[in-house]
């Protein structure tokens, strides 16, 4: 049975159910399930996933990762990146509030008032983050945002920036700021491998927490908010651990591989 969960689908369904699985083997529903639950099988389940075609994956995982489990002293590691595009949604009725056995509900639809970009730079020793809100994310907000960053950071300390391959962080005026100030140091994730860059776990957490149930009749509204919610964030700051090595992960991927038919291992 659980040979025939992994590598078979039944006749009219693009995965298994207890009670598709109970009638192709003939053990009863409850039993599938338990044996399901033993396993950690979970075939109504599906997540998304895209691997890198980076040619420098390898070198790059273990750039980034060497950072988070060893930092360097005297320096400062900090996740950068952008998360463009935030709407202003107000709902197109009133919120209706939370009741005992009733959860808080919202119209389906809404009014957009416009968007901003939330430049982040997370710590990831302290977890504190440096943020900026722009209108637009161009090099020149990108730059503007550097020097943000350059004005927090103690003289003292280099600056070690985790950052994806956005065209904005390697445009002609920004490599040029970048040899004005030595003491920043890029290191660049692999293409499509956002999950290395511990910033979007901080992403995660203000949409979950503000922007996806926040209600905003204008972009103002929205930046005062994500201003405050850093504030917050910042007077109680929690970093997020890395604990996988580099070895690991390339382990874990290559293990991934070799089940995905054409993938050339």
């Amino acid at each position: 049975m659980i040979v025939e969960t992994l590598e078979s689908m039944p006749r009219n369904a693009t995965h298994w159910s207890s009670r598709s699985m109970a009638a192709a083997t003939g053990l009863s529903q409850s039993t599938v399930s338990r044996i399901w639950r033993t396993f950690g099988l979970q075939p109504w389940r599906a997540e998304s996933f895209k691997l890198s075609t980076d040619p420098l994956f390898v070198d790059k995982v273990r750039d980034v990762v060497g950072l988070y489990l060893d930092p360097p002293e005297r320096a400062l590691v900090l996740c950068v990146d952008e998360k463009s595009q935030i709407q202003a949604l107000d709902r197109s009725q009133p919120v209706l509030p939370m009741q005992p056995g009733v959860p808080e509900r919202r119209s389906h639809d809404y009014l957009r008032a416009g968007v901003t970009s939330l430049f982040a730079a997370l710590d990831v020793v302290s977890g504190t983050v440096i943020g900026s809100v722009h209108r637009r994310h161009r090099q020149q907000e990108f730059l503007r945002f550097l020097r943000k960053i350059d004005a927090s950071v103690p003289a003292d300390l280099d600056v070690h920036l985790v950052l994806d391959n956005y065209a904005t962080h390697k445009t002609p005026a920004v490599k040029r700021w970048l040899l004005r100030n030595p003491r920043f140091h890029l290191h660049f994730t692999p293409t499509s491998a956002s999950w290395l860059n511990l910033v979007e776990r901080f992403f995660a957490e203000i949409t979950n927490k503000l922007i996806r149930r926040g209600v905003h009749r204008s972009v103002v509204a929205l930046e005062k908010d994500i201003r405050a919610w850093l504030t917050v964030w910042n007077e109680q700051p929690r970093p997020y651990v890395w604990t996988k090595t580099a070895d690991e992960i390339l382990t874990s991927l290559a293990t991934y591989c070799k089940r995905i038919k054409d993938s050339g291992h």
